[in-house]
């Protein structure tokens, strides 16, 4: 499907190398001016046609949508379905807390406290800073953590410190952003895809994956059916690109808090070989990823959403969303590698 829709205008951005903070160094990025809109060009073919057959080549189901953050127009395949976030959904977060902080509700330097009935399931690598009485960190560390390296211990804790889900879908209903579903926080969105209700005691150990293990298989099965066919945390990959063309231009926060939030993005170590692969020499590459559960050889949620900018300041808002295949991850980050390099092959055009 191609579409043009008239492109948001919003403050630019002054350019500005800000970081995140005296104790961490992520990327900085240098974001150029936003110049204003005019009439907004047809998508280009070759892109399109690219896209399109990417899209239907792929075996699985598949949205994806392209931006182009200055001129305004949009190419997409599949991209009003729902698609699984799963960590795609760390995003939100983090710009409800930058919000939060942009209105005086939080800092950066703000201390939370993290217990042990405080830990969640799958990737946290701040557990191994759990002692017998937890352990407190910054605002700003958790972020760094929930954002590059995808923590689900740092991303729950700024979503219970930021006012939970409400808050987020609240952000949301305020700053317009439609499509966008947000769950009910790591534990619940696990728990409930595998068909499991949720217990405390799952975060020990190997508890949660044993206990899903033991589960019959229709169980498993019918869970992860329900999930897919209606996300409790789904998102439209042309309202994602919208957002992240939004984000780029300044329209959701502070320059300052969309410089960090870009820049932490910039440093995302996550998914080497999803989009970043194809992005080109001298391109800016800003990103979340996200990964959910499997089912024997059902791979579901595995998402790359970006901002790829062109070493000429051209920006492209980029979402590939897998929401259910039984293709190997080479052959899913082939996918999303393909379509960073036809946008970077259409932008040298």
């Amino acid at each position: 499907m191609l579409a043009s829709l008239s492109a948001c205008v919003a403050p630019s951005v002054p350019r500005t190398t800000r970081t995140l903070g005296p104790a961490q160094a992520p990327v900085a990025v240098v974001i150029p001016p936003v110049p204003l809109p005019g009439t907004i060009p047809r998508p280009p073919a070759a892109l399109a046609q690219t896209v399109e057959r990417l899209g239907r080549g792929f075996d699985g189901v598949v949205g994806i949508a392209v931006r182009d953050v200055q001129a305004g127009w949009y190419i997409s395949f599949n991209g009003l379905g729902y698609f699984p976030q799963q960590s795609v959904s760390k995003l939100w977060v983090a710009l409800t807390v930058f919000d939060a902080i942009d209105h005086g509700r939080m800092r950066l330097t703000d201390m939370v406290r993290i217990e042990r009935k405080d830990l969640v399931v799958f990737h946290q690598p701040l557990r191994a800073r759990m002692g017998p009485d937890g352990f407190s960190t910054s605002v700003s560390e958790l972020l760094l953590a929930a954002m590059t390296t995808s923590d689900n211990l740092a991303n729950d804790s700024l979503l219970r410190t930021v006012g939970g889900p409400a808050a987020v879908r609240a952000f949301l209903t305020r700053s317009a952003i439609g499509g966008i579903r947000f769950g009910p926080g790591e534990r619940l969105l696990q728990a409930g895809t595998a068909g499991l209700t949720w217990r405390q005691s799952y975060a020990e150990g190997n508890s949660f994956l044993e206990a899903r293990a033991a589960l019959p298989l229709e169980v498993r099965r019918a869970a992860l059916e329900r999930y897919l066919a209606d996300p409790v945390d789904g998102a439209q990959p042309e309202q994602v690109v919208l957002a992240l063309s939004r984000l780029r231009k300044g329209d959701l926060l502070s320059a300052d808090s969309t410089q960090r939030l870009l820049t932490l993005m910039a440093s995302s170590r996550t998914g080497p070989q999803r989009m970043r692969a194809g992005s080109g020499p001298g391109w800016a590459f800003a990103h979340k990823t996200g990964t959910g559960q499997e089912l024997g050889s059902l791979a579901t949620g595995y998402n790359d959403i970006g901002l790829m900018t062109s070493p000429e300041g051209r920006t492209y808002a980029l979402a590939v969303m897998i929401k259910s295949t039984r293709q190997p991850i080479p052959v899913r980050q082939r996918l999303m590698a393909d379509i960073a390099r036809a946008v970077v092959a259409a932008a040298g055009d």
